[in-house]
């Protein structure tokens, strides 16, 4: 079938154009539209392919399925209103699985708690109807591959509560998993959990293989194996552990062999063998001295080969793979060369005889795109965000700088198309603990549309580069507001040391620990910034700790305590703010609630300082809750902001 494939590919015959137009200034809304269509997915047989599509601004997503052997004929269209479809999955050549949600309140139920509530249905293709599988609580966990007609589905009881068993602490709800068959709407009992366990895991045919478990006595995290239908504890992780133990597979020919992602006593993650009889690691199969390992990539054709890893995966200044497969490694190299503007390329679907594809991708000048590869032709089947065209975007490099402690910061900028230096606008991502790789970025594409270089620094803290990078932010109590701070303002004066930025226009925007970041910019009394914008900021370091302490365990929740107990509390630095600064909150945020702002905007009125204030009415937290009302408003009066409200004169 490869042999076949690669005939195809080679086939094909396209001629794109790499010269780029005089870049156009976009309007705002242009960045505010949702992604148009999005997750394109084949059915197993190849026959169709479905994709979610939001027609205009205002609409919901629906799905269309077309058939692939003629895109141009009109498609089938299904919409779930009221409810709102959010992702789907092809179980069988004409059967598919829709996840909904619906709005069914006002207000947040408290931390991590929102306003929307979700259910799942059955689409028949070829019958065009639409069945909400009357399965209260239910969600899906996977698909089965090798069983037609029927998915897994996870169940938690509505008296399932965290209650303690033995010397194990709970803090799981008590999930039972059973196989639910489509045609039939019947399902069959696969696993009964208990509140003792969670975070299941199923191979491709079903059967659970990997689970966690809690020992609150010892405060350590449980891996657990399933073994003659017994779980059976293999490791321990101290809650006092900083290092990772990310099982992200198994060896198909020695089930009982783990691929995990840790340091084992190293600084870098790599991937390694574990051993779940002997319970000890084994062979390293793939490390770095620079970076961690990232993950793993599995086999692109997953109806025949869903449990199969065929690489690994790392990122740097960009994404990289190294194979194991032969096969897939080409097939990946090919569609490399073909893409225009190739950046992160993937096999989104494919079918289960492996001749017909879906390719998917994003780059900086890509905010991403799908192709079809069927009967020896390559076919566009739509852009997420067809008004972004590449000539109007921008180019990220990456770079690195050294702090002022003699620390390396890896961070990315986003360079305007035209001469510098140029107007900088710090953005530092949320987390603060995650990693971050730019490949497209929806707000530094729209701040470099219209002249700003954009600096996404992985400051101290940031994951990816290390254990020593990571631990940096801890070591002597927390680093919020004091060297993580200053990793940002050094990137930022590095980039004027290079010429590349005016050292009177700078400027720093942030969501989340990023608007926590802006925050805390704004309060600096060595100032190098004209404004700061902070969204979704943690305003207040102890009504966060408080919200985190009641609702984690383990070692996240040590990790938030030691971060916020020790860093510098935006709150209790509101009378050294001296530039202007502009908030902005969703008035749902479940993750960081709307309180940090009310609180923070009450300090400032008491300190007689001026600001100004957006609120998002029904935003939450997270990118998807933003409409393009939302974000049209918040963009284009950030633009204005900059342009014309940021320090004397305007950034």
């Amino acid at each position: 079938m490869f042999k076949q494939l690669r005939v195809i590919l080679a086939g094909i015959c396209l001629a794109f154009s790499s010269m780029l137009s005089n870049a156009e200034v976009l309007p705002p809304e242009y960045f505010a539209l949702r992604s148009v269509i999005s997750d394109v997915q084949l059915s197993p047989d190849g026959k169709y392919l479905a994709l979610l599509k939001i027609a205009n601004r205002d609409a919901n997503p629906v799905i269309e399925v077309y058939q692939t052997d003629d895109l141009e004929a009109q498609p089938y269209r299904v919409n779930a209103d009221p409810m709102e479809i959010q992702s789907f999955s092809w179980v069988t050549s004409k059967d598919i699985v829709l996840t909904l949600r619906q709005q069914v309140r006002d207000d947040i139920n408290g931390f991590n708690q929102g306003v929307f509530e979700y259910s799942i249905a059955r689409l028949d293709v070829e019958r065009e109807r639409i069945k909400e599988l009357r399965e209260p609580g239910a969600s899906i966990v996977s698909l089965l591959p090798g069983k037609p007609d029927s998915v897994l589905l996870s169940f938690y009881p509505e008296d399932s509560g965290s209650r303690t068993t033995g010397s194990v602490a709970g803090g799981y709800r008590a999930q039972s998993f059973y196989e639910y068959n489509l045609r039939r709407g019947s399902k069959r009992l696969i696993m009964r959990g208990n509140d003792a366990m969670g975070s299941f895991r199923f191979t491709g045919d079903g059967r659970p293989w990997y689970a966690l478990s809690r020992d609150g006595i010892n405060a350590e995290t449980l891996y657990m194996s399933r073994v003659d239908d017994e779980w059976i504890e293999v490791h321990r992780v101290s809650d006092d552990s900083h290092e990772s133990f990310r099982v992200v597979g198994f060896d198909e020919a020695a089930p009982h062999l783990w691929f995990v992602v840790a340091e084992n006593g190293e600084d870098k993650a790599s991937l390694w063998e574990y051993n779940t009889e002997t319970k000890r690691f084994g062979e390293k199969i793939y490390g770095r001295n620079d970076v961690d390992i990232g993950g793993v990539r599995y086999h692109s054709n997953r109806w025949n080969n869903p449990d199969t890893i065929t690489g690994i995966r790392f990122y740097k200044d960009k994404f990289h793979f190294v194979y194991f497969d032969g096969e897939e490694e080409a097939l990946y190299s090919q569609l490399q060369q073909l893409v225009p503007d190739a950046g992160l390329v993937s096999i989104a679907s494919r079918s289960s005889d492996g001749a017909t594809l879906i390719v998917r991708n994003t780059s900086p000048r890509d905010p991403g795109t799908y192709y079809l590869i069927r009967n020896g032709r390559l076919s566009t089947v739509g852009e997420q965000q067809p008004l972004l065209k590449s000539e109007n975007l921008a180019d990220v490099r990456y770079i690195q700088y050294e702090s002022r402690d003699g620390r390396t910061i890896p961070a990315f900028i986003t360079v305007p198309n035209g001469e510098g230096p140029f107007p900088l606008v710090v953005m530092p991502h949320g987390g603060p603990f995650v990693g971050e790789t730019v490949v497209f970025d929806r707000w530094a594409q729209l701040l470099a549309n219209s002249g700003y270089m954009v600096l996404q620094p992985q400051y101290r803290g940031s994951m990816n580069y290390g254990m020593d990078h990571y631990m940096s932010a801890f070591i002597n109590g927390g680093k919020g507001g004091y060297e993580m701070q200053d990793d940002k303002d050094d990137g930022a004066l590095y980039l004027v040391e290079q010429g590349l930025v005016d050292p009177d226009r700078m400027a720093m925007f942030g969501w989340s620990y990023g608007g926590y970041a802006a925050l805390v910019a704004a309060s600096r009394e060595d100032q190098i910034y004209q404004c700061a914008i902070a969204g979704a900021a943690v305003a207040d370091n102890v009504l966060q700790l408080n919200y985190y302490v009641s609702r984690l365990s383990g070692s996240s929740r040590i990790q938030q305590e030691r971060f916020w107990r020790d860093s510098i509390s935006p709150i209790d630095e509101v009378a050294k703010v001296n530039i202007p600064l502009f908030v902005v909150h969703g008035s749902v945020d479940q993750r960081v609630p709307l309180e940090h702002a009310k609180r923070y905007l009450a300090a400032l009125d008491e300190n007689a300082i001026p600001y100004e204030y957006m609120e998002l009415e029904g935003a939450d937290h997270f990118s998807n809750t933003l409409t393009f009302d939302h974000q049209k408003m918040f963009y284009t009066r950030m633009l204005s902001y900059f342009a014309e409200d940021c320090g004397p004169g305007g950034l």
